[in-house]
């Protein structure tokens, strides 16, 4: 159950959302909070199925489960339009799925992998985007949420540059189709975390290096999953967030003050 069942945002239920990226950490307390809302909600995932089928038997009724590589660009358009068949048309779009896909400095870096890096982090985001489009406008409108990451700002942690630039394709791309998708009254805004401790940081980030940035927080710690849905709650709510398009809020415990 999510910390946020108690929250009501009635504007929020009956909504068709696809969430990339669900099955863990962020994605994963974001779905939750979503379907306590009474969201109807696709949620896709990769590798993580076990971990994808735990998330669904906790809301059965509210979760489809969608699986795809979106590293691999034929792959995202399969997977929108999967979605918005499945449930109906779209009302919003949160592209969470990435990963820093291992530490490699950029003078260690073959092409392939920086192919990887982008295709997954920078590439499905625009891809995603432009096939969720039709259907959002279609639905008279709704909303992208993107997630980009205090590296967009930072330039990343060691071996994280590649990740960090794609993110800041992604703050950049968030700004540029608010623009672009305004007149279909889609409003498009992102998330960038800070430090959370998810998988992805027990994959990549050894506790050596994840202590030493903690250090560098205010607030003294990582922050958790939990900790973000929030923002992402306020960006997918027409009554709380409106008004409000284009933006990047920064969830870091005060890491980073821009």
């Amino acid at each position: 159950m999510s910390p946020f069942s108690s929250i009501t945002l009635p504007d929020l239920a009956g909504k068709r959302v696809l969430l990339t990226g669900g099955s863990t950490g962020i994605g994963a307390a974001v779905a939750l909070a979503l379907a306590a809302q009474g969201v109807q909600l696709v949620v896709h995932y990769n590798a993580s199925g076990e971990a994808a089928e735990q998330l669904r038997a906790q809301a059965p009724e509210q979760i489809t489960l969608l699986q795809g590589d979106l590293g691999q660009p034929g792959e995202v358009a399969r997977v929108v339009a999967e979605a918005a068949a499945l449930l109906g048309g779209l009302d919003g779009l949160i592209n969470n799925a990435g990963a820093m896909l291992g530490r490699v400095p950029t003078t260690a870096a073959s092409e392939e992998h920086f192919d990887d890096v982008l295709n997954l982090n920078a590439r499905s985001v625009w891809q995603a985007s432009i096939a969720a489009h039709p259907h959002l406008k279609a639905a008279g409108g709704g909303f992208i949420i993107n997630t980009s990451s205090i590296a967009a700002r930072n330039g990343g942690g060691g071996g994280a540059v590649l990740y960090a630039a794609a993110k800041s394709f992604v703050s950049s791309l968030t700004r540029g189709q608010a623009k672009e998708f305004v007149a279909d009254h889609i409003r498009v805004n992102a998330v960038a975390p800070g430090l959370i401790e998810t998988p992805f940081h027990v994959r990549d980030t050894p506790p050596a290096v994840m202590a030493a940035q903690s250090a560098t927080i205010p607030m003294g710690r990582a922050g958790l999953p939990d900790e973000c849905v929030g923002a992402y709650l306020f960006l997918a709510s027409q009554a709380l967030s409106g008004y409000i398009t284009g933006q990047v809020i920064e969830v870091n415990g005060g890491q980073l003050m821009p």
